[in-house]
C-alpha cells in the first residue's frame, strides 16, 4: 500500500502489531527499545549507531496497557472499547487518541499494520 492511500485510511479499522522489543519498568510500565540499524562504513557506522543508537521510550500508565493489547488482531476500535472499560472517561475520545498512537508508533517503526506492513521475523 503507498503512503498517498494510508493517508486515507481509516486507522481505527487496523489491527497494528508489535516491531519493537519491550520491557517492564519496575513501576510495571512498558518500556520500548528502539535500536537504530548501523548506517555506513567503518567510522561512520560506528559514530552513527554511538549517535542513534539504542533509544528507550517510556510509556505511561494508558500507554502501557494499550501496548499490551496490541497483537496484530484487534482493530485500533477494539483497543479503544477495552480501554474503556479499565480507564473509562480518562481516555476519551479513545479511538482518535488511539488512532494518532498507532499512527505516531507506526511512523517511528514501532508497530506495524496486519493486512498492510510485512510481520517481523519471529
Amino acid at each position: 500500500m503507498k503512503e498517498r492511500d494510508l493517508a486515507t485510511l481509516n486507522v481505527v479499522e487496523v489491527a497494528p502489531f508489535r516491531v519493537a522489543r519491550w520491557e517492564e519498568s519496575p513501576e510495571g510500565r512498558v518500556v520500548l527499545v528502539r535500536v537504530r540499524p548501523e548506517r555506513g562504513p567503518g567510522a561512520a557506522r560506528r559514530w552513527a549507531t554511538y549517535l542513534l543508537g539504542t533509544r528507550r521510550i517510556r510509556l505511561d500508565e494508558v500507554g502501557s496497557a494499550a501496548w499490551r493489547l496490541v497483537d496484530g488482531r484487534r482493530t485500533v476500535a477494539d483497543l479503544a472499547t477495552e480501554l474503556r472499560v479499565h480507564f473509562g472517561e480518562r481516555i476519551e475520545p479513545a479511538e482518535e487518541r488511539l488512532g494518532h498512537w498507532v499512527r505516531v508508533l507506526r511512523r517511528e517503526g514501532l508497530v506495524g499494520y496486519a493486512g498492510i506492513d510485512p510481520a517481523p521475523p519471529r
